[in-house]
């Protein structure tokens, strides 16, 4: 499988080779992300215009695109420089003009000769009282009318591309494509309705009516379809080869695990008993673990996750439990030590503040075997770093690390045992996107004891009530987060607003009651403020969202979100989380400015219902789209150009059981259907996955 096949190349040849593309426009095209006639294929049209010839520009609703039949009348050529060209035309029932800005007049005697009929198609507007059609699209004789589309498609367009451009483009490509055998699976295919490959996109680009642009199209809903089986294949080939690599099989004797449960004040969760299950059996058999722990805000992943590191170390091996920042590391480290030592085994911390002698004897206990448990951020994937034994890895808040990551971590054991953990609530369609190629656990009940939060909506207009109630809270020894908003316009202002409510909070509250954290403070100053929060040295902590992830503070009790409209829901739920951890009720006041805008009230609503994070990444998904959602710089997320994941979640479910359905019964791709499931990774420029079949 060295090259590209053969029947697709007439699809990956220069741009130029499409009719009406020379170099220059070709240049352009890259805009739109389109460089062969490849690209142009999946360029689907977006919406359309109906060109159907009518007997008069009476019968239409204006201003709408009208196609009629009518006679020239007079001329009238501007009287001045700078004025328009008018030409009095007459349809059926109606008189109205064509009108041209910066007209060559003959050309246009020529074009449009008095007393002759012609068929035109345009825009008509009503100007002055009277119907005008400026520019149109289209002025053609009687006898060539038929070169009009009846329903012309739309494409998305860019500078120095026009619509006749890209249509005369697409229709050159259309003439270039082949006839491919079929990866469908045929009763899928039959049960879908779907017409084969090539048909479909000739269709595509053809549409008769505005109801052939839908998502829910036969045809539409096919393309999507191959870009997600497509994808599917990928990570199924990717999955496919992680477990071809031998992996260790790590036996826990439960016997660290037992000291740790006897410790806990609490019962695991069912979820958390039946994850630990599912990561235990993963880590026992031959093939390497790739798992995913997703869980709500204090679902309880950490003890899941050090429940997991303990198997390893009861196997006779070590763990890492790596975090994307350093705050992090610091706190999971922290987290772990009461675990650690009710287990028995050794843990350390290792991040980039680690130097010299301290650094060089670490390395050192590591390498040994001394240390059973290393916890640190990406530190720990530099070349010095040697383990005696790996078995585990465990990755925190998964999407800041990509697939590439997840590999090169399995690099530094012979054969590491992946478990990634995020604290955000994925939708079942994304996280088929993002982590295809991985099992996945869920982590979908709360702790008992937890007690809910009582979320409440309040304007900024009360605000002197709600530093009030915040004054009875630290009376009783709560304590509260002030989360103050991320100021658009400078990284100054986020600044000024985080200080300006501390400064007035002080002034209410007294002195040495509130702290402040925000994003411009040294690291030290920040820990250190963090640190008197979590000691009770403060009561109120004022933070910008630095806060978000991971602060344990069981005592407080009240988060109030300032100008809560500006935050998205996946914010919002993660910030409510950092209260409701101790034994108190706790509530979290949402402050808003008025006026809302619908999707502010409707991303408030939400919060207000629900404490149910997967609900509210649904939601989520809905109001923002998936690029949104995990920040599609970073997300991972596959760029589908037809295919709408928010929208077709149930269809990317079923090209991932019929991908792996496929690899299952032909795992090289070589049967009939497996050769086809080939030329379609070819075609959607997959070469990841061809080369991991070459591989293999």
């Amino acid at each position: 499988m060295s090259g590209r096949p053969e029947i697709l190349y007439p699809l990956f040849c220069a741009l130029t080779e499409l009719d009406g593309v020379g170099p220059k426009i070709a240049k352009n095209f890259e805009q739109l992300g389109v460089e062969k006639p490849r690209d142009l294929l999946f360029t689907l049209p977006q919406s359309g215009v109906d060109r159907a010839v009518k007997a008069s520009v009476q019968d239409a609703v204006l201003p709408d695109v009208v196609t009629v039949e009518v006679e020239i009348g007079m001329h009238v050529p501007p009287r001045t420089r700078g004025r328009p060209y008018h030409v009095h035309v007459r349809d059926d029932k109606l008189e109205f003009r064509l009108v041209f800005f910066h007209a060559h007049g003959d050309y246009l005697q020529k074009q449009l000769p008095t007393g002759q009929r012609r068929v035109v198609s345009g825009k008509v507007e009503m100007f002055d009282g009277q119907a005008q059609m400026v520019h149109p699209d289209h002025m053609l004789p009687v006898s060539k009318a038929s070169e009009i589309p009846e329903f012309e498609p739309i494409y998305p367009l860019t500078n120095g591309v026009t619509q006749r451009v890209i249509h005369k483009a697409a229709q050159s490509t259309l003439t270039r494509v082949p006839t491919l055998d079929e990866w469908i699976d045929a009763s899928q295919k039959a049960k879908a309705e779907w017409p084969d490959w090539a048909d479909a996109v000739r269709a595509a680009h053809n549409p008769s009516q505005l109801s052939d642009i839908n998502v829910a199209d036969p045809v539409r809903e096919r393309l999507a379809y191959d870009e997600l089986f497509a994808h599917q294949l990928t990570l199924g080939l990717a999955r496919a080869t992680v477990r071809a690599k031998p992996g260790i099989s790590s036996t826990a004797t439960g016997a660290h695990q037992a000291l740790v449960l006897e410790a806990l004040p609490y019962s695991p969760t069912g979820a958390q008993t039946r994850a630990i299950a599912e990561i235990a059996g993963d880590m026992q058999a031959p093939i390497r673990m790739n798992r995913l722990l997703q869980g709500d805000v204090g679902a309880g992943k950490t003890l899941v996750a050090f429940m997991a590191l303990l198997g390893a170390v009861e196997a006779g091996g070590q763990g890492v439990m790596m975090a994307p920042t350093e705050i992090l590391a610091r706190q999971h480290h922290e987290s772990l030590v009461p675990l650690a030592s009710d287990a028995g085994v050794g843990l350390e911390l290792l991040t980039g503040r680690d130097k010299g002698a301290e650094r060089t004897a670490k390395l050192k206990a590591l390498a040994a075997g001394e240390i059973h448990v290393l916890v640190g951020t990406h530190a720990v994937f530099q070349q010095d770093v040697e383990f005696n034994d790996l078995r585990l890895a465990v990755v925190d808040e998964q999407h800041r690390f990509g697939v590439n990551q997840r590999s090169e971590l399995g690099a530094k054991g012979r054969a590491v045992d992946v478990l990634v953990m995020t604290a955000t609530p994925i939708p079942r369609s994304l996280s088929l996107a993002q982590y295809g190629d991985m099992d996945i656990s869920v982590l979908d009940e709360k702790p008992s004891g937890r007690k809910p939060i009582a979320t409440a909506t309040v304007s900024t207009g009360r605000i002197d009530e709600v530093v009030s109630k915040l004054q009875g809270v630290i009376a009783e020894g709560r304590q509260a987060y002030w989360v103050c908003p991320l100021v658009e316009e400078s990284e100054l202002s986020d600044k000024t607003a985080a200080e300006d409510r501390f400064k007035r909070l002080r002034a209410a509250l007294g002195e040495g009651v509130v702290g402040l954290v925000h994003g411009q403070m040294p690291p030290a100053d920040k820990d250190a403020a963090m640190a008197k929060f979590v000691a009770g040295e403060t009561s109120v902590l004022v933070a910008t969202t630095v806060i978000e992830v991971g602060v344990n503070v069981p005592n407080a009790t009240i988060m109030v979100i300032e100008r809560a409209e500006t935050f998205g829901l996946a914010q919002l739920h993660q910030l409510r989380g950092r209260v409701g951890r101790g034994d108190a009720a706790s509530t979290c006041l949402l402050l808003f400015q008025d006026p809302l805008s619908e999707t502010a009230k409707r991303r408030l609503r939400i919060m207000r219902e629900t404490e149910d994070g997967f609900r509210i990444s649904e939601e989520d998904l809905a109001i923002r789209g998936a690029g949104d959602l995990i920040g599609t710089a970073q997300s991972g997320l596959p760029r589908f150009r037809i295919a709408d994941i928010e929208r077709q979640s149930s269809l990317m479910a079923i090209a991932q059981s019929d991908a792996r359905k496929l690899l299952a019964d032909d795992p090289s791709l070589q049967s009939p259907r497996g050769q086809a499931a080939r030329v379609l990774l070819w075609l959607m420029e997959q070469d990841k996955a061809i080369r991991l079949i070459s591989v293999g």
